[in-house]
């Protein structure tokens, strides 16, 4: 009986290792759309964003298909769980409380938060005094929503939102009066729109790392670690073959 035990335990350990190590000629990845200019559709409804092209270009040099799967935020690392899609590459923050539940790539984009309101605004800085009974939108479940609930959450109103373009939207409608994001998808959304007339108020934030991470990275189940390594050897060919300075010149148009 303990030999037959000890077989049965061999055998799942194997099948373990097997799977963990297996090639693979196609992978999915997760995504959630539209963050532009990070991962978007153009009018034609084809994907594309920095992100986009990133993982396009690190399965081609693995030399993999990529599928991608777009998933709302809420339930992308849920999604990854139950095995919808292999990996996620939706500018997702490096942090403790995400690596508990998934294995990150070596990070591949360091972004800054940004406050965005309209130029109109008298805002010049954001303190509690300055926030106290303002209205605040954030993406739901987001870095920025942690750091604004906890730090203004007593004094200012929070709405939270599934999407950037809702929180535009109610932006648009003077329904907040000032946004906290990631600065890229602001720039793009807000600053580079010809028809919309907004400010950065105060600096950029990247602190503290308990909110802001270690950038972005990919991320996977725990297990597969084998194929977290490929996606970290396929990124340092690409920074060293000039690829990702090309692909982030074109959406950011600097090194």
């Amino acid at each position: 009986m303990k030999k037959v035990l000890s077989l049965s335990i061999l055998s799942l350990a194997v099948a373990a290792t097997s799977a963990q190590a297996r090639d693979y000629d196609e992978i999915r990845i997760g995504v959630d759309v539209p963050y532009e200019p990070m991962e978007y559709r153009t009018p034609d409804g084809e994907l594309t964003g920095f992100d986009i092209d990133l993982g396009n270009a690190l399965c081609a040099e693995i030399g993999i298909q990529c599928e991608w799967v777009v998933q709302g935020w809420d339930g992308i690392i849920p999604g990854l769980m139950a095995r919808k899609y292999d990996a996620i590459m939706s500018s997702m923050t490096i942090n403790d409380e995400r690596r508990e539940q998934v294995l990150f790539s070596e990070p591949y984009f360091t972004p800054p938060s940004a406050w965005f309101a309209p130029a109109t605004s008298e805002l010049e800085e954001t303190t509690e005094a300055s926030l106290e009974d303002l209205t605040i939108g954030v993406q739901r479940g987001t870095l920025q929503d942690n750091y604004v609930t906890d730090m203004y959450g007593d004094v200012a109103d929070v709405n939270r939102y599934a999407t950037a373009d809702d929180m535009v939207l109610d932006m648009e409608a003077e329904r907040l009066d000032i946004l906290f994001l990631d600065y890229p998808v602001g720039k793009a959304t807000l600053l580079d729109s010809n028809n919309r007339n907004y400010k950065v108020i105060g600096d950029m934030i990247t602190e503290p790392k308990a909110y802001f991470g270690d950038g972005f990275g990919i991320a996977f189940r725990q297990r597969d670690e084998a194929l977290a390594e490929k996606f970290n050897d396929a990124l340092e060919s690409l920074e060293e073959d000039g690829t990702y300075d090309e692909i982030h010149q074109r959406y950011f148009g600097e090194e």
